[in-house]
């Protein structure tokens, strides 16, 4: 799965950069439909897309405004966990998931 262009953000980790995006689709987060979660790929070698749960609410009922936002700072640590547990940006294959709170 590729991330599409559009909307996303660039985010230098560690002298790498990467491209993530909010997702509101709901096969991001299988945790909960209403979950918060991002995704994220390698911005020069895309390969396997990272994907991050949040276990935050992503919209608040019935207003469906959102709850909270994913700060870049956020997803730097999602990415620095992930590829601490694993997570191979220039691997293709199936998208990793982590679990993830914001710290």
């Amino acid at each position: 799965m590729a991330l599409a262009k559009k909307g996303s953000r660039r985010i230098d980790v560690d002298g790498v950069e990467y491209r993530w995006r909010v997702s509101r689709k709901h096969w991001c987060c299988d945790y909960d439909v209403g979950t918060l979660g991002y995704v994220v790929e390698d911005a020069t070698a895309p390969g396997t897309t990272l994907v991050v749960e949040t276990g935050r609410r992503a919209v608040l009922e019935p207003n469906l405004v959102p709850a909270e936002v994913v700060l870049p700072r956020e997803v730097a640590a999602g990415i620095r966990a992930a590829l601490s547990t694993g997570w191979t940006p220039g691997a293709s294959g199936s998208p990793f998931k982590l679990h993830h709170s914001a710290v």
